[in-house]
């Protein structure tokens, strides 16, 4: 693992099913248990307002909702990064997850671009759910 120096994720009781999902290579979405709508995340349905709720596996097969690409480090940790870029991807079940687009020229990303997990460990007990665009 390389050195990692910009913020990271802090690991809660309510997102700790997801983290230890990416560290299987998973990518991990609430399901509601009563309508089966899909989350990321959610603490009841907002469909059918069921508090039941469960981890489930996701296919990872998403499309570029909308990205940025910063050019400039609004966060003094990410200047050696630039430019970097923040997108949100939706994933084939329905939510929308906030992560980056790797693998490609920040110029080569568009909006409905398909995508695919790349994982990415950073310590120990994190790893990173990012996009990388699916070759055909």
């Amino acid at each position: 693992m390389n050195k990692y120096d910009r913020p990271l994720p802090t690991i809660t009781t309510t997102d700790k099913d997801f983290w230890e999902g990416a560290k299987r290579r998973e990518l991990m979405v609430y399901k509601c248990l009563n309508c089966g709508r899909y989350y990321f995340p959610a603490t009841h349905c907002l469909s059918c307002d069921n508090p039941k709720m469960s981890w489930v596996k996701a296919s990872g097969k998403g499309k570029v909702y909308t990205y940025i690409v910063y050019r400039q480090a609004y966060e003094p940790s990410w200047k050696d990064h630039l430019p970097y870029n923040v997108a949100w991807v939706q994933l084939e079940e329905g939510p929308i997850i906030l992560t980056n687009i790797v693998g490609c020229k920040p110029e080569e990303i568009s909006i409905g671009m398909e995508v695919e997990p790349a994982f990415e460990d950073i310590t120990e007990q994190i790893t990173l759910a990012k996009f990388k665009p699916t070759r055909s």
